[in-house]
């Protein structure tokens, strides 16, 4: 395989854990804005990096950094929980419970039963490794799923369902685990309790886990708004952190401690939006150190060696999340988009499922026996379908909630305000200010007109441009504001970019809408003989990047555009010295 050249680079060029996350975070950087051009979600570009990049990192230093890894799924997780209050969770209730009865049934049946067919023909697995690849096969990964959705800004009922169904979907697994390696302990005679016994102290744990969250959420409720602005990001990441170690140590699932809190605080608390947006520049850096470091983690090579078992469980967990999904829905209400497109935002599978198989491989280390043997098949197995569905599984949910309809038009399009080359000659022209040189040929800002610093290669989009058009001459723009002209090419009006994002982006209405329904208002323009100092007041009081300039005769012709970056580089000479 071609990245495995990267395993006979000398390894000892990253001497510290620092150059190896800053390597890290760099790459994934890169690689954000590389995915922008091939279109690729920015989840996807990051793990593709780490994937990339894993075998040149030292394992220690994946392992150093395992800390910020979990503080960045206990943000997620927070998060999550923070879109659930009572009044929210309520009316989505029993949906989503009858949703994730077909689903979670189903994919249970279909991993566990299939599996077991597969290794009495192949060999390749007992029915006991099956079923705990059954459990496993419920969890859904909470950050990729939940960040994806972030990421696309989606809104409507898939989007719902799916940020509900991931915490369900986790709890689930976690519960099904427990019961199923307990039955397996049992009939392998290596259980040390009673069953009943073993089911307690898995109640105690979600009980405590619970309860910790509680309590949590209400000391950020009530202590967030005592605390100086400047101050409550270190509050918050004080409690979060403290909260995590404690979970960590007690050996309790954090994912039901981190939900319960956020829901707590967005029941106890009217400061959770200031909450949320506190924590968001802190979360977007740790998940893109999540999902580089993660990417890194994945062992590619293990998805080759797990064979027709590895296919097995891949298909028969994607189909019992797709069919799963429509078997709820029976007996329902439910839109049909629900159906043909939830299923597929339920696919990723990270996090949880690999801790449960680590589990499985450190409780049966000691014992005697093939038990072990079973569940170090079963971690193989975990680990090396991950790889798929990490990948696949952004690219999934990105499709399901635009075919959905619930991504803002904005988000459905590669729009880049400004090239790289515009913006080296913007850094190269400040460098020669710095040193006293005028670029521009010491022509003063007052003695230029609009005429001479519009530009006029801007073609303006026809009234009649179709849905598809538009979106193809956005796309191709470095501008916010898109000129609309009639046939005659007279100013009709303009379509602006941010305007967009409260617009739905449904392809079947591609046929329907035309520019001329996405068409406001222009507002101020410019003519052409006005001076520089009346298009630098416009631009002062509007958030526009540039301003359409039309002709005085005939009435409204559409002659250009002048942009903001323009005439800011240009009155910038004008600062004293």
């Amino acid at each position: 395989m071609d990245w495995l050249f990267l395993q006979e680079l000398p390894k000892e060029l990253l001497t510290d854990v620092a150059m190896t996350l800053g390597l890290l975070i760099t790459a994934a950087l890169l690689a954000g804005a590389l995915g922008d051009i091939l279109r690729l979600p920015k989840v996807t570009s990051y793990l593709l990096i780490g994937v990339l990049l894993g075998p040149w990192i030292p394992k220690q230093h994946v392992e150093q950094a395992e800390p910020l890894v979990k503080l960045a799924i206990a943000l997620v997780l927070f998060n999550l929980g923070c879109h659930f209050p009572l009044t929210r969770a309520r009316r989505i209730l029993y949906r989503v419970l009858r949703l994730s009865l077909g689903e979670l049934g189903l994919t249970f049946v279909l991993v566990s039963v299939g599996l077991i067919g597969i290794g009495l023909m192949t060999g390749g697995i007992r029915a006991d490794g099956a079923l705990l690849l059954g459990a496993l096969a419920l969890a859904t990964a909470p950050a990729t799923t939940i960040l994806m959705l972030k990421e696309t800004e989606s809104e409507g009922t898939v989007t719902e369902y799916t940020q509900a169904l991931v915490a369900v979907n986790n709890l689930v697994a976690i519960l099904a685990f427990e019961i199923v390696f307990a039955a397996v302990l049992l009939g392998h005679g290596q259980l040390k309790e009673s069953l009943p016994r073993e089911l307690g102290y898995l109640a105690q744990d979600l009980f405590g886990s619970l309860a910790l969250g509680f309590v949590a959420g209400l000391i950020v409720s009530a202590s967030y708004p005592l605390v100086a602005e400047s101050r409550r990001l270190i509050l918050l990441v004080g409690i979060i952190t403290l909260v995590l170690g404690i979970c960590l140590g007690a050996e309790m699932p954090y994912l039901l401690t981190f939900l319960a809190m956020g829901a707590t605080v967005a029941n106890s608390s009217d400061q959770t939006r200031r909450v949320m947006a506190e924590l968001d520049r802190l979360t977007g850096l740790l998940c893109v150190i999540f999902f580089v470091v993660h990417g890194a983690q994945l062992e590619i090579d293990l998805l080759w060696k797990v064979g027709w078992i590895g296919a097995g469980y891949l298909v028969l967990r994607s189909c019992g999340k797709y069919f799963g999904i429509r078997l709820g829905m029976r007996g329902g209400h439910e839109e049909p988009v629900v159906g043909r497109w939830l299923g597929a935002t339920l696919l990723a599978q990270a996090g949880a499922a690999i801790a449960l198989s680590v589990i499985a491989v450190d409780r049966t280390a000691a014992m005697e026996g093939t038990l072990h043997g079973v569940c170090l098949n079963v971690q193989a197995i975990i680990l090396g379908t991950v790889v798929v569905f990490e990948i696949a599984g952004p690219l999934l949910i990105r499709q399901a909630v635009l075919r959905a309809g619930e991504v803002p038009v904005a988000h459905a399009i590669h729009h880049s305000s400004i090239g790289v080359w515009e913006q080296m000659r913007t850094v190269l022209n400040r460098l020669l200010l710095a040193l006293g040189i005028d670029p521009w040929g010491h022509r003063m800002a007052d003695d230029l007109t609009i005429g001479d610093m519009m530009r006029r290669n801007i073609s303006g989009l026809p009234l009649s441009a179709t849905f598809d058009e538009t979106i193809t001459h956005i796309e191709h723009s470095r501008d916010n504001t898109f000129p609309v002209v009639d046939r005659a090419g007279i100013l009709a009006g303009v379509i602006r970019y941010r305007e967009l994002s409260s617009a739905l982006f449904d392809r079947s209405l591609g046929s329907l809408v035309r520019a001329t329904d996405m068409t406001t208002p222009a507002g101020r323009t410019l003519f052409p003989d006005e001076p520089i100092a009346q298009a630098s007041a416009i631009f002062a009081s509007s958030k526009d990047d540039c301003i359409v300039v039309i002709a005085r005769e005939p009435d409204d012709q559409y002659l250009g555009i002048v942009r903001r970056r323009d005439i800011l580089r240009l009155l910038i000479r004008r600062r004293p010295s």
